[in-house]
């Protein structure tokens, strides 16, 4: 795709209003400088759109421009919001809570988010410092509030920064709401943003909140003498640099644990995340360093959060006391198993949430267990609304996302990277004491169900001309769908856009019964399933690749998983043929 030379009238029209006020000096003379040095990609990459809500709220480079985040974004998306909070709740103090992460800007961005929603009358409930994201959601349902936000871009590089918007049920904005309040942006200008923020309801949050929560947490500990036993088991942590330091290891003591080793050149909140090129516990390089101290402290668990502590990334021993990276569907199964065999109710009954990329073997243990399984699209805001429907007449298990997202208590509505440390490390105790350690409770779970393996492979298209290579990449895939994956015919194709599944060879057709979305699935008469879709919180566009194997013995397992391991990389060559 070639470079375009000069802009579009419709985004040179936008970069002159970024030229005058009512913008201030600053952003003027920057949007000035980039014409002045004909930095026409930049310039279009900046303006050729406005940031919308994704799977994880607002999310973008920081910087001048529609499509960035800066103080007016920030402050047009929290206006809409709080227009729309008034329609919705009439005659009502309307409150709302609001946190930040360790990103750059991010309690600027804060700030500017409590002076416009207290200029709107609304009344504020601020953390006075970084806090993790899920006790953000705590927070909302704790205070009454009718909404919240959280500053963050969770994962991503250091200059992106985001904005996560919630309901009054703690859980991030889905449809309508969402939609509505792009809306009520859309129809607003700058200058319509009220600024001068109302000090008397701006309100901080003390600790005796975050207290609530931890006690909450320690709760949910179901083998307490397990976890006696083996409170002195070596554990280490990351925070990367992000919002976990403030209660990770608070809670790990409490919990019982107290064998807790920090990394310490990652203990810092620092937005520039200098020690890892992404801030990411997906990423093996992210966990370099924990794994160098896992090694010297004979760990039994290596725990890492993303910056917002929504995320949880865990590494474990094998026999050579080399350590093994456990994806999000693995974690999730370890979860789950552990859950089902403990948790049980007398009243409703139990139930469990997972999204549709997820690994099938999560359904496999809720059978099992007699649990109901819901599937549903990717993005935890999704499993919250399942949550909702549900209140009254089922009780919550846990909810998983195959990109390290746990829920393991329902008194939070996201994905919660700060529980999930604590009962992974009760699992941990529990699985040294029946199993020999979590890679042999994994295994035991493989043998009991059949292997089931799991690969995921994203490609980055940053910008305008990025966002038009995904999007014909989509189109590809719809107009000349794969006929055959691995050998194996393509029994079915979901189009999630379409809300419509089909069988290639005879059309046979069914719906699918979701909200619309642009996602694509392929499954093989072999059972392998390969789901295709952008991302909704990067520039990026994403495969996931699921096979399964019965396993007969022991003996077998790791000859099974070399050949579900080979699979998986035909079936990504394939895909990107």
């Amino acid at each position: 795709m070639t470079t375009n030379t000069t802009l579009s009238p419709e985004i040179e029209a936008r970069v002159k209003e970024w030229t005058q006020p009512p913008f201030d000096e600053d952003t003027c003379q920057a949007v000035l400088q980039m014409l002045k040095e004909g930095n026409i990609q930049a310039l279009q990459d900046a303006f050729y759109t406005d940031l919308e809500f994704g799977t994880g709220g607002l999310r973008g480079i920081m910087g001048v421009g529609t499509n960035r985040m800066n103080r007016y974004t920030v402050g047009l998306a929290t206006h809409g919001l709080a227009l729309y909070l008034k329609e919705q709740f009439p005659n009502e103090q309307l409150r709302v809570a609001i946190a930040h992460d360790s990103r750059h800007q991010s309690d600027y961005f804060a700030q500017v988010t409590a002076s416009v929603f207290s200029a709107h009358g609304i009344e504020v409930f601020l953390f006075d410092n970084l806090r993790p994201t899920p006790l953000l959601s705590f927070a909302i349902r704790e205070l009454k509030c009718h909404s919240g936000v959280v500053i963050t871009a969770s994962h991503n590089p250091p200059a992106y920064n985001g904005y996560k918007a919630y309901w009054k049920d703690g859980a991030q904005l889905v449809a309508p709401h969402d939609q509505a309040v792009i809306q009520k942006v859309k129809q607003a200008r700058i200058e319509e943003v009220p600024l001068s923020a109302r000090p008397e309801l701006i309100h901080t949050i003390g600790p005796e909140l975050e207290e609530r929560y931890v006690q909450k947490i320690c709760a949910l500990s179901i083998q307490r003498e397990c976890v006696e036993k083996h409170s002195h088991m070596p554990i280490v942590y990351t925070p990367l640099h992000g919002t976990g330091i403030t209660l990770v290891p608070r809670l790990m003591q409490r919990w019982g644990f107290h064998n807790l080793h920090v990394v310490e050149a990652q203990a810092q909140p620092d937005g520039s995340f200098p020690t890892v090129k992404y801030p990411n516990p997906e990423e093996t390089e992210a966990l370099k360093l924990a794994i160098e101290l896992g090694k010297k402290v004979k760990a039994a668990l290596i725990l890492a959060n993303d910056p917002d502590a929504d995320r949880l990334g865990i590494a474990v021993p094998d026999d050579s006391g080399e350590y093994v990276l456990l994806n999000g569907n693995q974690t999730a199964c370890l979860l789950l198993y552990y859950l089902a065999k403990h948790r049980k109710t007398d009243t409703l009954p139990l139930y469990i949430v997972k999204t549709i990329v997820s690994t099938p073997l999560i359904e496999k243990i809720a059978e099992a267990h007699g649990l109901r399984c819901y599937d549903t699209l990717t993005g935890f805001k999704n499993i919250a609304a399942i949550m909702r429907q549900k209140e009254g007449v089922e009780q919550f298990l846990m909810a998983a996302e195959e990109s390290y997202g746990y829920l393991i208590e329902d008194f939070v509505r996201d994905k919660d990277g700060i529980s999930a440390c604590a009962m992974i490390a009760e699992v941990t105790a529990w699985a040294k004491e029946h199993y020999g350690g979590l890679l042999q409770l994994l295994r035991h779970i493989h043998l009991e169900y059949g292997l089931y393996y799991e690969g995921l492979l994203s490609i980055t298209k940053e910008g305008a001309e990025g966002q038009a290579v995904i999007q014909a990449m989509m189109q590809a895939f719809r107009e000349q769908p794969p006929r055959t994956l691995g050998g194996s015919p393509v029994v079915e194709i979901r189009d999630y856009l379409k809300k419509k599944a089909w069988n290639p060879s005879s059309e046979k057709a069914r719906a699918l019964d979701t909200p619309a979305s642009n996602l694509l699935q392929f499954l093989t008469e072999e059972g392998a399933l390969v789901s295709v879709r952008p991302s909704g919180t990067e520039p990026k566009i994403k495969f996931y690749f699921s096979v399964s194997a019965p396993l007969t013995s022991a003996s077998d397992y790791g000859n099974t998983l070399k050949q579900l391991q080979e699979k998986i990389k035909q079936l990504q060559q394939e895909m990107l043929k």
